[in-house]
């Protein structure tokens, strides 16, 4: 329903930090759930968390919990990523979804669509 574009993506040492953007200019994204997910060669999208439309909840993956955190621009129907601590466990392409909703459900991939082309998270010394 929306043409979503990632950006913010690179190349970290361990332990450093990034941020990700996800806007979708002109778009009604603003009054959706947004979530942050990322995917490795062969395997499942997968959830690293969600923010409500409003931006006053969000919803974490354990993996990535106290380490990265969600904000959105409304006027910009934009949601960022800020990525800390990372680790070369973090390193996969990331992408933004939309949910039908206001509130955070699922982190499942499956319950979002819009997908972007993604960003590519590489963390390694």
């Amino acid at each position: 329903q929306f043409r979503f574009v990632e950006s913010g993506g690179g190349l970290v040492q361990p332990g450093g930090s990034l941020r990700l953007s996800c806007a979708a200019p002109g778009s009604t994204a603003k009054y959706y759930a947004l979530a942050w997910f990322r995917q490795v060669p062969g395997k499942a999208r997968e959830g690293s968390l969600c923010i409500s439309s409003g931006g006053d909840s969000t919803t974490y993956a354990d993996s990535v919990k106290g380490r990265f955190t969600a904000s959105r621009d409304n006027d910009k129907n934009t949601v960022f990523l800020q990525m800390n601590s990372l680790k070369p466990e973090d390193t996969a392409i990331y992408y933004c979804g939309a949910d039908r909703y206001k509130a955070c459900r699922t982190l499942d991939y499956r319950a979002y669509d819009s997908w972007g082309q993604g960003t590519q998270v590489t963390v390694s010394s």
